[in-house]
């Protein structure tokens, strides 16, 4: 009985654009709340504000990191971790030669 009223975490799932956008239209048509469309398509309320968040800052109707920002970014961090590793590579390989010749 410990878990009674609890709800069972979700797993994660992971959808098309073209759903996204269909729900984010629905929402944004004012017949229904962010919450009912939600609940409708057994989704979080948290995702679908989300989704229309970004669907605002995409159209310019907000001010943040479009989605290709965000994307670049995520690539450039990828790539920084990448170059810092190698960096460090380099120094210890350094080092280790640079005993070997004396």
């Amino acid at each position: 009985m410990e878990s009674e009223g609890k709800k069972k975490p979700r797993s994660r799932r992971s959808f098309t654009p073209e759903f996204k956008a269909e729900v984010v239209a629905l929402c944004k048509q004012g017949d229904r709340s962010v919450g009912r469309v939600a609940k409708d398509f057994d989704l979080t309320e948290t995702a679908v504000r989300d989704w229309v968040r970004q669907a605002e800052v995409d159209a310019g109707e907000r001010d943040d990191l479009t989605s290709g920002e965000r994307e670049e970014l995520a690539t450039l961090r990828r790539e920084n971790t990448r170059l810092r590793q190698d960096v460090e590579i380099l120094k210890r390989a350094t080092a280790f030669f640079a005993k070997e010749t004396r």
